[in-house]
């Protein structure tokens, strides 16, 4: 949604500003496809941690060879820590709200 509203805020002051009102009024309908689309997000989020975690144990390996020096290792598994840490925070609100849900009376 940023790569939209950048473009937008861009023609402010030029010489064409109801271009960029125009693209601001047809957002809700982009917000909207966004809303239905949250799985995807999920699965993409998914394979970003899953493809950064793969990344962080090749380049381990590689500095175990003496390929990779020793800040490319620790950015590369510190990055891995921080997609780790934030799928177990998705997952534990996950759990927290489906805990919540199922207490519910109906």
């Amino acid at each position: 949604m940023l790569d939209q509203i950048v473009p937008a805020l861009t023609g402010i002051g030029q010489s064409a500003p109801v271009q960029a009102d125009a693209t601001i009024r047809s957002r809700p309908a982009a917000a909207s496809d966004a809303s239905s689309d949250f799985g995807s997000m999920l699965s993409r989020m998914t394979t970003d941690a899953i493809d950064t975690l793969k990344n962080a144990e090749a380049v381990s390996i590689a500095g175990i060879r003496d390929k990779a020096s020793v800040q490319q290792v620790v950015e590369s598994v510190m990055a891995a820590e921080q997609s780790l840490q934030t799928a177990v925070a998705v997952r534990d609100k996950v759990v927290a709200a489906y805990l919540e849900i199922s207490r519910m009376a109906i």
